[in-house]
């Protein structure tokens, strides 16, 4: 078992940034790809971001590329998402999530999943 804790979102005006953090405990992580995602009221889930925990390769859906970075701390078992130029469309609550997989952008193919932090931007 893996458990996710995400932490860190917030309100925050356009343009603004927020550091999203993503606390995972239980089984070695060093198997398993972390990743992102987001869900907006009214829509699915969507990919934003992965990393890879073994060797920190990372993936973007591209409406977030250069825009949000996706990292971790080996030491703290933790992953961050940090986020800038914060827009509106941006608003949604956040998941962490952990796959046994090598990568995936497809959120039925993780298996551990947190509680989801909201992340509002206001206009």
């Amino acid at each position: 078992q893996v458990q996710l804790v995400e932490s860190g979102g917030g309100l925050v005006q356009a343009g603004g940034s927020l550091r999203l953090s993503c606390a995972a405990s239980g089984r070695t992580l060093s198997s398993y790809t972390m990743g992102w995602f987001r869900q907006a009221p009214g829509k699915e889930r969507e990919f934003v971001a992965a990393i890879r925990w073994s060797d920190g390769n990372t993936y973007y859906a591209g409406s977030v590329k250069g825009q949000f970075t996706i990292s971790r701390d080996n030491a703290k078992n933790t992953v961050y998402l940090q986020m800038h130029s914060l827009k509106p469309e941006d608003t949604a609550v956040y998941y962490c999530a952990a796959t046994h997989l090598y990568y995936s952008n497809y959120a039925p193919l993780y298996d551990y999943w947190g509680q989801g932090t909201q992340v509002t931007v206001s206009s």
